[in-house]
C-alpha cells in the first residue's frame, strides 16, 4: 500500500513538474520572441519624367554640383543640386531681377550659365515688352558659387554686325577661343525678316563680341517650318573624341512638331566658316504622342555624376496643342552615340515610366 501511495505521489509530483515546465516554457517563449525589426528601406534607384514645370532648361556642371536654370519670364534663378532628377525638391535662388521699366525688364527668356576666365557669366534674352525689342544680355559674378556673391549687369551683348533681334544665346569653347551662338532675325531693307536663323561670332571677351558674324543655318526643310520658319535654341555637344555638334530647335514652339536638328563641325574646321558645318537633312529628336511628348526641344546636355553617361534635358508638352505656354515641363533621359559620334537621342521617354538614375548618384 505504501508503495502504491508513493507511486501516486511521485506521479502527481511528476505531472506537476511537467505542467510547471510547460507553463514556464510557454511564458519564456513569449518573453524571448524578438520584436520584428522594421524592413530595411530599399534605395530608390529610379525617377520618372516630368521633373518640374517650365521651359528652356540649361545646366552647367562644376565642382560636383549641377547649376540649373530655365525661363521664368521676369527674373533669373538658379537651382543648385547634386542630383538633377530631384529638381522638384530644390528651392531656386533668384540672382537677378531687372529694374521695372528697363529695356531688359520683360520677357526674360532662356538664361544660360557659364564659368569663363575665372568668373561666372549668365546670358539671357529680354526686352521692354515688345517682341522686336528682344536682345541678348549678360551678367557677371566673381564668386566661386554662382548662387552667392554679387551679379553685375554688363548690359547687351552685341557687335556692330549683330545689333538685331537676338535670343537663346550660348557659348562654344573651341581651340582656346570663345564663340557666341544665338538665334536672330536680321533687318532686310530696314524691315525685320521674321525667319529665325542661327548665327555665330567670335568673342573678344565673355561680355563682348568681336565679329564678323556668320549665319550658320536657316530653316530650309519642311520639318523646320511648322507654324513658321524657326531655327533657335542652339546648344553645343562635344563628344569624347572632341567632335563638335550644334543641336538646335526647329519649327515654331507653339506646334506639336517643335523638334531638334543638328549641325556637325568638320574635324579641324573653323566655326565661323559655313561650309565647315554639315547639316542633317532629318530631325534627330521628335514628338512621341504615345509617350505624351509633344514639341520636345530647347535642350541642354550634361554628364552623370561619375562622368560615364551622357544625358539630355529638354522641355515638352504632355498633351497636344498646348503651345508655348506654362504647361510645358522639364524632362531628362540618357543617350548614346551614333557611329559618327553624334548624339543618338532616340525618342522621348514616356511620362511616368521608371528611369534608372544617372550613374554615380
Amino acid at each position: 500500500m505504501k508503495n502504491i501511495k508513493l507511486w501516486f505521489a511521485n506521479k502527481i509530483t511528476r505531472v506537476f513538474i511537467l505542467f510547471f515546465v510547460c507553463l514556464t516554457a510557454i511564458n519564456c517563449g513569449k518573453t524571448e520572441t524578438p520584436t520584428p525589426s522594421p524592413p530595411i528601406p530599399v534605395a530608390q534607384n529610379t525617377f520618372s519624367n516630368p521633373l518640374i514645370n517650365g521651359a528652356d532648361p540649361s545646366v552647367y556642371q562644376k565642382n560636383g554640383f549641377y547649376y540649373y536654370t530655365q525661363t521664368t519670364g521676369n527674373n533669373i534663378s538658379i537651382w543648385k543640386t547634386n542630383a538633377l532628377h530631384n529638381l522638384a525638391a530644390v528651392s531656386p535662388q533668384t540672382i537677378y531681377t531687372p529694374a521695372s521699366g528697363a529695356q531688359n525688364s520683360q520677357n526674360v527668356w532662356a538664361p544660360e550659365l557659364f564659368f569663363l576666365n575665372g568668373k561666372w557669366y549668365m546670358y539671357y534674352t529680354a526686352g521692354n515688352g515688345t517682341d522686336e525689342s528682344q536682345r541678348t544680355w549678360v551678367l557677371e559674378n566673381s564668386n566661386t558659387d554662382p548662387t552667392q556673391g554679387t551679379w553685375l549687369d554688363k548690359g547687351k551683348l552685341h557687335s556692330p554686325d549683330a545689333n538685331f533681334w537676338a535670343i537663346d544665346g550660348t557659348v562654344m569653347q573651341y581651340n582656346n577661343e570663345l564663340y557666341f551662338i544665338w538665334c536672330g532675325r536680321p533687318y532686310v531693307g530696314g524691315t525685320v525678316d521674321l525667319t529665325q536663323n542661327i548665327y555665330i561670332s567670335k568673342m573678344a571677351s565673355p561680355t563682348q563680341l568681336q565679329g564678323p558674324v556668320t549665319r550658320l543655318t536657316t530653316p530650309q526643310f519642311n520639318w523646320e517650318k511648322n507654324g513658321f520658319a524657326v531655327n533657335e535654341g542652339p546648344e553645343i555637344y562635344k563628344n569624347p573624341d572632341n567632335k563638335y555638334f550644334l543641336i538646335y530647335s526647329a519649327s515654331y514652339c507653339g506646334t506639336d512638331d517643335y523638334c531638334l536638328g543638328q549641325l556637325a563641325l568638320k574635324s579641324g574646321g573653323n566655326p565661323l566658316t559655313l561650309t565647315d558645318w554639315v547639316k542633317s537633312p532629318q530631325p534627330i529628336f521628335t514628338k512621341s504622342p504615345v509617350n505624351n511628348a509633344f514639341g520636345p526641344g530647347h535642350n541642354s546636355f550634361f554628364k552623370s555624376p561619375d562622368g560615364t553617361q551622357d544625358w539630355i534635358i529638354y522641355h515638352a508638352n504632355a498633351n497636344t496643342n498646348q503651345g508655348c505656354a506654362d504647361k510645358r515641363n522639364i524632362r531628362m533621359q540618357k543617350f548614346t552615340l551614333n557611329a559618327d559620334g553624334s548624339p543618338k537621342l532616340g525618342e522621348p521617354v514616356a511620362t511616368g515610366l521608371n528611369i534608372t538614375k544617372p550613374s554615380g548618384e
